[in-house]
């Protein structure tokens, strides 16, 4: 009883006194996980920003063999612009693609020169997302393909043939986990594979630098502590009817803290991708803010956090009708309106 009051009262400094996050100049300190559940539920909904070579090819998954970091043709980079519409959305966090299954990396690495400062943008794009982040008040969280179709053993396109490289992707891992400030989660993609090193051994060398920092995988080994929903919806962990891949969750993980869901606000369409953006022809189609406003609340309801996926153009920034959506929905979110009463 006595054990149980303490954590009550640790939970309630830690809310009263508006952390929510963890601090930007501690985050090598581990804190309570129940606190630290807390702090991550209170970030409620964020934006994911998938915006790499896919957006150029048209198609979600971008075969890579032919292509050096020129292929990544962007023309700007407005990421004050990608923070304010989350901003103005009532979001608490971006979530930020770091690097796809074709291996191009939207940060400085050193580890190829398959990376977005070799590209006529020559810019690190998460070191500037970054300072938007701080600059608006959001926080990061990151994507992060396991598998790389440059890595021996690699078959270029093709899934769960993301090659074996667990030098480079810890290299990698390090990399984002010591230059860009404290991460919320990452966000790992197991769709070509874990790259060489098990999810559990991921989770514990991630934890070596953040040990603070949420690890969710969508398929494969269950581990971490945040149960991932692609293309889900909202509900209690381990629920297996609100994921299209239920088959891949395990219930009986004990670990799982806290359930993240996502899904593009591009709705089902012909052509073109969904996840990125897709193609000038589909400029107008986006999903309601009424739609996503409700998946809001059910996050809330479950204390979920929930990913509403956008894909930045050629101009590097978010669609318009994207932008007017996602006010709208924020606007929900501020009681500034209410949802149509049903006939």
């Amino acid at each position: 009883m006595k054990k149980r009051n303490c954590l009550l009262m640790i939970l309630l400094v830690s809310i009263s006194f508006g952390c929510t996050s963890q601090p930007s100049n501690d985050y090598t300190k581990k804190i309570d996980d129940k606190v630290r559940a807390e702090q991550i539920k209170e970030m409620k909904f964020g934006m994911f920003i998938c915006w790499s070579f896919s957006t150029f090819y048209g198609k979600e998954w971008t075969p890579t063999l032919d292509k050096d970091a020129t292929y990544f043709k962007a023309t700007g980079c407005d990421t004050d612009q990608w923070c304010k519409v989350a901003k103005d959305a009532g979001m608490g966090y971006i979530l930020f693609l770091t690097k796809h299954h074709d291996g191009f990396c939207l940060w400085d690495t050193q580890t190829t020169d398959k990376k977005v400062t070799n590209s006529q943008l020559e810019t690190d794009v998460l070191a500037k997302l970054r300072k938007s982040c701080d600059k608006y008040g959001i926080k990061l969280a990151l994507y992060f393909s396991e598998g790389d179709w440059n890595w021996p053993g690699a078959e270029d396109g093709q899934w769960m043939k993301g090659g074996s490289n667990p030098e480079i992707k810890k290299a990698q891992l390090k990399e984002l986990c010591t230059q860009y400030g404290p991460i919320e989660f990452f966000w790992m993609d197991h769709a070509v594979g874990d790259g060489g090193l098990s999810h559990k051994a991921t989770v514990d060398y991630i934890h070596h630098f953040q040990p603070n920092c949420y690890i969710g995988f969508n398929t494969g080994e269950t581990a971490g502590r945040l149960n991932l929903r692609e293309r889900g919806k909202p509900g209690p962990i381990g629920d297996s009817t609100v994921v299209w891949n239920s088959h891949h969750m395990k219930s009986s993980y004990e670990n799982f803290l806290v359930a993240e869901f996502t899904y593009p606000i591009l709705p089902k369409h012909e052509g073109g991708a969904d996840w990125f953006y897709s193609l000038p022809k589909h400029d107008n189609l986006c999903k309601s803010a009424e739609e996503i406003y409700k998946d809001y609340v059910g996050a809330v309801k479950y204390g979920n956090i929930f990913s509403i996926d956008v894909g930045p153009n050629y101009e590097g920034k978010i669609r318009d009708i994207d932008v007017k959506t996602l006010q709208k929905v924020g606007k929900y979110i501020s009681g500034e309106l209410k949802l149509p009463e049903a006939n």
